[in-house]
């Protein structure tokens, strides 16, 4: 596999970070939105998520093979060391080491803004058992990086005629000091 290069993302990627996150909308139920945001509404998100936490691209051949960020896990000040993760790839680019490549970058921008806690809000099938639209493959990804599950909300989303669980995982990444 060629040489993966991560760098900081921009307004001028939302294009491309887009057609990736469409991809999830429109096929999945990894992400419970029923349709993909305009772009102009993407790049709205990602101006409020960068004037606070890092957002990266990952590249294989000068090309967008994915992206994850971290933004608000909860936006009261109490929450502060907290921050919740996001990563999306390409379809043909997972289990190549790029979303391990993207997250362990992430989680070093994260330590250095003090951050000490880490959350991941993942599209859970009910009972556990894959279905076309769902697998456990986010959450084994996150639990082989060392996320924990903490929680689990049964049935709270709606997609493709069916009910969907959430869970939470969460990896702490400092110490606690008071």
């Amino acid at each position: 596999m060629n040489e993966i290069k991560i760098r900081n993302a921009n307004l001028n990627d939302a294009e491309e970070l887009l057609k990736i996150y469409s991809y999830y909308v429109i096929n999945t139920a990894i992400s419970f939105e029923y349709e993909p945001p305009s772009l102009d509404e993407f790049k709205s998100r990602m101006q409020k998520i960068l004037t606070r936490y890092p957002y990266l691209t990952a590249e294989l051949d000068n090309k967008i093979a994915g992206y994850a960020y971290a933004q608000t896990f909860i936006d009261k000040k109490a929450y502060d060391k907290s921050a919740e993760l996001t990563i999306y790839l390409e379809p043909n680019a997972r289990r190549h080491g790029i979303g391990k490549r993207l997250y362990a970058e992430l989680e070093d921008k994260l330590k250095a803004l003090g951050i000490l806690n880490l959350y991941a809000c993942i599209g859970w099938p009910v009972g556990g058992v894959d279905d076309e639209y769902l697998t456990k493959n986010s959450a084994d990804f996150h639990a082989h990086l060392g996320f924990k599950l903490v929680g689990e909300c049964y049935k709270c989303g709606y997609k493709f005629n069916r009910f969907y669980s959430m869970i939470w995982m969460e990896k702490i990444i400092g110490e606690h000091k008071t």
